[in-house]
């Protein structure tokens, strides 16, 4: 068996090919006359405290009613991964995020929830909205013996 300094070690690439970006990409939707929900899971978030500069973690959790613009998921992970090393409040991200999506994609509604992990005892759990003007959710539909 070769000792680990006469194995091959793979090269570091001169330049990332990923790298943390606020830049969202959106496409088109694929079904804009109809209402339905992208939901999106987030389990590993990370940003720092802005008077600690210590790590918080949270759980995001997005669910979206999208218009003409859909967001394009690799864009969502390395935008939620651009929060890295920034030092902020727990509410400004959160709605910094809403705020963020509805500037990207303009959608009929758009909910983030953020279960910020615990800290000094502490458990945070925000959630945010941004409805459309004028957008109202169809009623829902309950059928009989279905889980949700």
């Amino acid at each position: 068996m070769p000792s680990p300094s006469s194995a091959r070690r793979r090269a570091t690439p001169a330049t990332p090919p990923t790298a943390p970006s606020k830049d969202l990409q959106v496409f088109e939707n694929p079904a804009p006359a109809r209402d339905y929900v992208l939901r999106f899971d987030i389990p590993e978030f990370t940003c720092l405290c802005p008077l600690t500069g210590q790590p918080d973690f949270a759980h995001f959790e997005i669910e979206i009613v999208p218009d003409k613009w859909c967001v394009e998921l690799k864009s969502l992970k390395l935008y939620f991964w651009s929060f890295r090393n920034e030092g902020a409040f727990h509410e400004k991200v959160t709605n910094a995020i809403v705020d963020d999506l509805v500037r990207a994609i303009r959608p009929r509604f758009v909910r983030v929830r953020a279960d910020w992990f615990v800290r000094g005892g502490i458990g945070t759990h925000i959630t945010a909205e941004h409805r459309k003007k004028g957008w109202q959710p169809a009623a829902p539909v309950a059928l009989q013996g279905a889980k949700d």
